[in-house]
């Protein structure tokens, strides 16, 4: 139930979906003065959510930042990925399909080649209220083999639907891999890793976090970024008030 709360919630939490509402609200509505301010919310609305300045101001505060790899100088035992986005499978046409969320698996890949993480943990089910059978930890699991990772260097859980039960299923695998604490790395986007890392943590896993991802960089002071609309704002946005909310949520919970 928990789940399919949260995932009609986060469908509500698109600030495209308030402006919709007010402006359909707007047109029905008898009384003009009301309609007209109605109008004005909405018309003032889309412009601060569709400013990439505004927006990147916002994210910029929540996403933890990037670590350079020089930094990351000792070796893991396991480098824990949380699936999302990642990738999907195309049935008709008979291939993966590579998502926005997909630097999470490429940077985990690329840090076990270096020899920076010794094996690759991969968490997450479907996480849809649809399309139950697109397991994306199963078909991360299967690309990696294709490109030579060995299997017995792939742990995977592909029955979480959420960051709880990410951390929850990690835990219960990693216990029975590594009677002894070990040095695990947490691998997800740098909107993510905030509640992800709480999460972790609170489940009893001492991470280290490295964020991949990340939405924003330097100001830009260019005018179209200052002052122009920018429909990506409003994806940034949603993504970041589902953040805001899930961490509200999990706090109240007693997960983080």
């Amino acid at each position: 139930m928990f789940f399919v709360v949260s995932k009609v919630l986060s469908y509500l939490l698109n600030p495209l979906f308030w402006i919709f509402t007010l402006m359909v609200i707007a047109y029905f509505v008898r009384k003009t003065k009301l309609s007209r301010n109605l109008l004005l919310i909405s018309i003032i609305a889309f412009y601060f959510f569709s400013n990439r300045f505004i927006c990147d101001e916002f994210v910029n505060r929540w996403e933890v930042d990037l670590i350079k790899n020089s930094s990351t100088k000792f070796q893991f035992d396991v480098g824990i990925v949380l699936t999302g986005d990642i990738l999907s499978y195309d049935y008709y046409f008979d291939r993966l399909v590579f998502r926005e969320q997909a630097d999470r698996l490429l940077q985990a890949i690329d840090l076990y080649r270096q020899g920076k993480i010794k094996k690759i943990l991969l968490t997450g089910g479907s996480g849809q209220l649809v399309m139950r059978d697109q397991m994306e930890a199963a078909f991360m699991r299967n690309f990696a083999l294709k490109i030579g990772i060995p299997e017995n260097d792939i742990l995977i859980d592909s029955s979480s639907d959420n960051t709880y039960q990410n951390a929850v299923f990690t835990k219960r695998l990693l216990n029975k891999c590594y009677p002894k604490p070990g040095k695990y790395l947490l691998i997800t986007s740098a909107m993510h890793m905030r509640r992800s890392f709480s999460v972790f943590t609170k489940a009893g896993i001492d991470v280290v976090p490295y964020s991949t991802s990340k939405t924003t960089r330097l100001r830009i002071f260019n005018f179209d970024h200052l002052f122009l609309p920018h429909l990506n704002s409003f994806e940034h946005w949603s993504v970041l008030i589902h953040e805001w909310i899930g961490y509200l949520v999990y706090r109240m919970m007693g997960y983080l």
